[in-house]
């Protein structure tokens, strides 16, 4: 073997281990779970049958699962902006911290250590009806808390457990952005008379816009998938259904109702969504930005 063929094939060895986690773990079940959406399974796995696309005008004509489409549409909307915005305020107001700055960044960036399902089950203890701390401070103000029962305060309550978990991960890369952006740009606009709003609305938020684009694609992709563990864990999709989005409603009719072929569907469906997202955000948001 010469020395080009031998360095040739090097870099495939060294990327097999991870391309064999991505085949078994990632493009296995995808087509499998293509392939089960056009087939009924007996709730016992021994036989399947083919049935074309009838799982999908089965989903697509079922009012649960466009229940489900409205509210992970509301969901995203709320996490994706609490998250990006309150990100954004925390890291505009760390990048001016003097003293202590290290130690600010490192508590502000401690949330997205914590998994999803710890997040929700420290936000419902907080809440607990009964001996939660922020639920007693609610009631202080005559406000009574009970997210098991109230459609409205379980959806805030999933909000609020996703938005802490996901603030950390836009921080980083906001305060990253602030620090990347020329000093001398914003002294020069302070010359010329332009006030904090000004400086920050016509420059420093136009030289963001591509890390706020860049975290706006992650955070759909993280409302869509990885809220699933948070929400399994506080309300399991209630009270009502107030909080089952696509991937639970999924879950629920997959693992639980045992329709395989169904949640299958639904599973090609939210990959579709999730392309479809994808290409919206890159054809006509990234226009806006200002590289």
């Amino acid at each position: 073997m010469t020395t080009f063929e031998r360095h040739s094939v090097t870099p495939w060895l060294l990327l097999a281990p991870q391309l064999a986690v991505v085949a078994i773990f990632f493009f296995w079940p995808a087509a499998e779970s293509l392939r089960q959406a056009f087939y009924v399974q007996d709730a016992f796995g021994l036989g399947e049958r083919f049935v074309g696309l009838a799982n999908f005008q089965h989903v697509l004509s079922s009012p649960g699962y466009w229940h489900a489409f409205g509210v992970t549409a509301l969901f995203s909307l709320l996490v994706a902006a609490g998250a990006m915005g309150l990100a954004l305020l925390l890291a505009v107001l760390a990048d001016r911290v003097l003293h202590g700055a290290r130690l600010y960044r490192v508590l502000l960036t401690w949330p997205y250590a914590v998994a999803p399902a710890v997040a929700g089950l420290l936000w419902l203890f907080m809440f607990d009806p009964v001996l939660g701390v922020l639920t007693h401070a609610l009631g202080v103000f005559g406000v009574h808390w009970d997210a098991q029962l109230d459609p409205g305060q379980a959806l805030a309550l999933v909000v609020i457990a996703s938005i802490w978990q996901q603030m950390s991960y836009n921080f980083v890369f906001f305060l990253a952005g602030l620090q990347m952006i020329p000093a001398s740009l914003l002294e020069a606009a302070a010359i010329d008379g332009a006030g904090p709003f000004r400086r920050f609305f016509g420059i420093t938020l136009p030289l963001l816009s591509p890390t706020a684009f860049f975290l706006l694609v992650m955070n759909s992709v993280y409302v869509l998938f990885e809220t699933f563990a948070t929400i399994d864990n506080t309300t399991l999709g209630g009270p009502g259904g107030a909080t089952r989005t696509l991937v639970y409603k999924l879950y629920e009719d997959g693992f639980v109702g045992r329709d395989l072929g169904g949640s299958s569907a639904q599973s090609v469906l939210l990959m579709l969504l999730v392309g479809v997202l994808t290409f919206i955000q890159f054809r006509y948001l990234e226009r806006r930005v200002a590289y």
